[in-house]
């Protein structure tokens, strides 16, 4: 039986990860400390399957690699400080603690009798010094070069994070592959996010009242979770993804923030009006990945188109959260 670490994994994507790899016939390890991931109804569900584990540590104690198992064949690399407020509050944390978590699990993964593939989790951040300082493309294909941005700027930090992460993978001697997430949503992502807060206030809406949206004429273009797992299992697996990196997203269509808006409202089933507030300090014109490369190496193109997948989300959350004292990952 294959063996897969999901680190992460009571969060947002690891989590769905988890699912569908034990879906797939996998043993999972989910090792995580729950400092934003939780215990709720959906990884209780999958932590009663056979052969699912909690592992329950910090990665950024060094001697947890020491104790854990050597037959793992995928790795998945998904625990990190994220999130706007978290790192603009403790963005010398976000540094030291992303770094410290990877060099220990990069000394799990040189344990391994026959691991596959480490995949680590990287961000479509990655591209925000050079967007700052030169402009790039969008969308905006992975050769992009990177450019560190405003360092008195505690976001930046995230980002340095990341960059570093995937020198130290490349350098390891391990094998990896690389994926820089772009807008990924879906069921159980929390309520930091433009999808679900839009559908959290569209929800709670009076007769009437506007929605009220920042940012209405930036772009982005939005990839449903499944779509991201999809990518990710065959990521982990393929020879053409070896020793690469690989924006993780859908390329089109880019979406206008207030078209975002009116879909989420008709999801929900209201006819309110939009009324648009200012721009989001920091918030970039356009964002979209160029997939060309990922759709070559892995033979897949999204297939959950934005209406479908906001109503998933909508669906969920209407019955687990709004209204309801539930929590969710973020």
């Amino acid at each position: 039986m294959l063996k897969a670490l999901v680190t992460g994994g009571a969060g947002f994507i690891g989590c769905h990860l988890a699912r569908t790899l034990a879906d797939r016939g996998f043993a999972v390890d989910i090792l995580d400390n729950h400092a934003r991931g939780v215990r709720d109804e959906a990884l209780e569900e999958l932590l009663a399957r056979p052969h699912v584990r909690m592992l329950e540590a910090d990665l950024r104690d060094a001697s947890v690699a020491a104790a854990m198992d050597t037959d793992y064949t995928q790795m998945f690399h998904l625990a990190a400080i994220i999130g706007v407020a978290q790192v603009r509050s403790r963005p010398y944390e976000v540094l030291t603690a992303n770094v410290a978590m990877l060099e220990t699990v990069l000394a799990l993964a040189r344990r391994q009798a026959a691991l596959g593939r480490l995949v680590f989790a990287s961000t479509s951040e990655i591209y925000a010094g050079t967007l700052q300082h030169f402009g790039i493309p969008v969308p905006t294909p992975e050769d992009t070069p990177l450019t560190a941005g405003d360092l008195t700027e505690p976001r930046t930090t995230y980002m340095l994070s990341k960059l570093y992460g995937e020198a130290m993978c490349r350098f390891s001697g391990v094998p990896f592959t690389i994926v820089r997430f772009h807008n990924v949503y879906g069921p159980r992502m929390g309520l930091s996010h433009v999808i679900p807060q839009l559908l959290e206030k569209a929800h709670a809406l009076p007769a009437g009242a506007p929605l009220e949206v920042a940012s209405v004429e930036h772009s982005r273009s939005f990839c449903y979770v499944d779509d991201a797992v999809e990518y990710l299992i065959r990521m982990a697996a393929l020879p053409a993804c070896a020793n690469d990196t690989f924006n993780i997203g859908t390329q089109t269509p880019e979406v206008r923030i207030g078209d975002l808006a009116r879909t989420v409202l008709d999801v929900v089933g209201r006819d309110n009006p939009i009324a648009a507030l200012p721009e989001t300090p920091g918030s970039p014109a356009r964002r979209a990945p160029d997939m060309g490369r990922a759709v070559e190496a892995t033979g897949y193109r999204s297939q959950v188109d934005l209406r479908s997948g906001v109503q998933r989300t909508y669906d969920w959350y209407r019955d687990r959260v709004f209204g309801h004292e539930a929590v969710c990952a973020v």
